[in-house]
């Protein structure tokens, strides 16, 4: 295995001068004053090693990472166009919003010229039109690096409502980092960026910057495109603010590992730093990871083949270790049955899972006699990729409860967020929901659910299952085993 990762590496250093960050072209300029593409900071942000020679360049950590990908994402471009379809009175409104976040350059660019933004009209990515760079970068170095720490953590800052610097400061438009820099490096960085004043300021590191996209609140839309509430679709930065995960775990610590040892952050005179931390933005989606590569020509992906194998195994790695850890306790057997309790840890420091509301886990449980034959399981994952036992993979009007205990193959327990509409049924239309049926997703650590407010609250069974807490989920399972051996 350690072969298989390190050979890419190699490789990715050989060609990454013909591989542009994007298809608008590399070194394109200026497409508004206020901000630059990504192949313009990479120039001096890759070619960085380790002292025991391990790659860390930024640019090539960002380039598969999720963000970078955020507006190529074909699970994100096919959910504003099915929001589009479904409420088509709405839909400059919707490509405006949904733009915020996944396609942020152009979304600030047209809101500082009095326009909403739009997505289609950029899809698909034109190599050969320069005007779509912006829109194909995703979340990019210039976005992130420019949000001011003002009101950073409030909710005026939530759904994407960041501020950057005025565009009308000219050379003055502070670009933050989390290392001081003297005046001559300063002049340097000033005049390769095209402007941006290099800027230390600790707020880069603090998770409230990350709150601003990952705080969102939809609006539910009604006949005519009326609002008719709100909804929290995703609040992994309120859930972390509930758990005690502040003051001793960033969303950086997890998804911005730290590289341990002094190293230069720019290849261009760059002096030794303690505490760099990598832009892999690892997280969950290793899925989204083989399919941007798989279909990498119709997305227009720019991030090399071996850069995202080494992603998606980076991301697999990560899930297996550090996000939940599960146990089996009270163990009991007799000549008839078997009951035991399956406890369920979440090691992150938000719900689990989190974020879009249409991420489920389950426990899969499998009971074998003495001679391998299985004799129960509870969670099986059909070829179609549908959980046997789920009502709602059965039926879409219907959904899974939260157990206490199993005692049939036909029950599964799922972590998951339901969706209500305002009639009160299941739905999947995010502008449809006003609120959940059901959210049993694994608590974090220090998480008090009598307390939680309405946006993060626990709802359905799981409520009040008592061993359902900020220590973890436990469910019992009481099987009948027959004349297994």
């Amino acid at each position: 295995m350690q072969k298989h990762i390190w050979w890419p590496i190699v490789i990715s250093g050989i060609v990454i001068a013909s591989a542009p960050f994007v298809r608008g072209g590399e070194r394109h300029g200026v497409l508004k004053p206020e901000f630059q593409t990504s192949d313009r900071c990479v120039a001096c942000h890759n070619g960085l090693t380790t002292k025991s020679g391990e790659d860390i360049s930024i640019g090539l950590d960002w380039r598969p990472s999720m963000m970078a990908n955020s507006s190529r994402d074909p699970y994100w471009q096919a959910s504003v166009r099915r929001e589009s379809i479904d409420h088509p009175e709405s839909k400059p409104a919707i490509e405006a919003e949904c733009s915020v976040c996944h396609m942020p350059i152009i979304h600030l660019q047209a809101k500082r010229d009095g326009r909403k933004a739009e997505i289609f009209a950029h899809l698909p990515f034109n190599s050969n039109n320069k005007d779509n760079a912006a829109a194909e970068d995703g979340v990019s170095c210039s976005v992130c690096h420019q949000i001011a720490k003002e009101k950073l953590g409030t909710a005026e800052t939530f759904n994407g409502a960041f501020e950057v610097d005025d565009p009308e400061k000219g050379d003055q438009r502070s670009e933050y980092g989390p290392f001081a820099i003297d005046a001559g490096h300063q002049r340097v960085m000033q005049s390769s960026t095209g402007g941006f004043l290099p800027t230390e300021a600790a707020h880069i590191r603090d998770s409230a910057l990350c709150g601003t996209c990952h705080t969102l609140k939809t609006q539910a839309l009604g006949p005519g495109g009326k609002e008719i509430g709100a909804f929290p679709e995703q609040m992994p930065y309120v859930e972390w603010l509930h758990s005690d995960y502040p003051g001793r775990s960033s969303c950086q610590s997890c998804h911005m590992p730290e590289v341990h040892e002094e190293v230069a952050v720019t290849s261009v005179m760059g002096p030794s730093r303690v505490g760099m931390h990598r832009h892999e933005f690892v997280a969950a989606n290793f899925f989204m990871q083989h399919m941007l590569n798989e279909y990498r020509g119709d997305l227009s992906v720019t991030a090399l083949p071996q850069e995202l194998t080494r992603a998606a195994a980076r991301t697999v790695a990560f899930l297996q270790t550090q996000s939940a850890r599960v146990s089996i306790r009270n163990l009991e057997s007799s000549s008839s049955g078997l009951s035991m309790e399956v406890f369920v840890e979440n090691l992150s420091g938000h719900k689990l899972p989190t974020a879009y509301p249409s991420r489920r886990a389950w426990l899969h449980v499998t009971i074998r006699d003495g001679n391998g034959r299985t004799v129960f399981e509870s969670g099986t994952l059909n070829p179609d990729a549908s959980i046997k036992g789920n009502d709602n993979d059965a039926d879409p009007l219907r959904f899974e409860p939260h157990y206490q205990e199993i005692t049939s193959p036909e029950q599964v327990e799922i972590y998951e967020p339901i969706l209500k509409d305002s009639a009160g049924h299941v739905t999947t239309g995010l502008l449809s929901a006003v609120g959940y049926l059901k959210d049993n997703r694994i608590l974090p650590s220090g998480f008090n659910k009598e307390s939680a407010e309405k946006d993060i609250a626990v709802i359905g069974e799981a409520a009040e299952d008592p061993n359902f807490n900020d220590k973890g989920s436990v469910v019992r399972y009481s099987v009948s085993t027959g004349n297994a051996l």
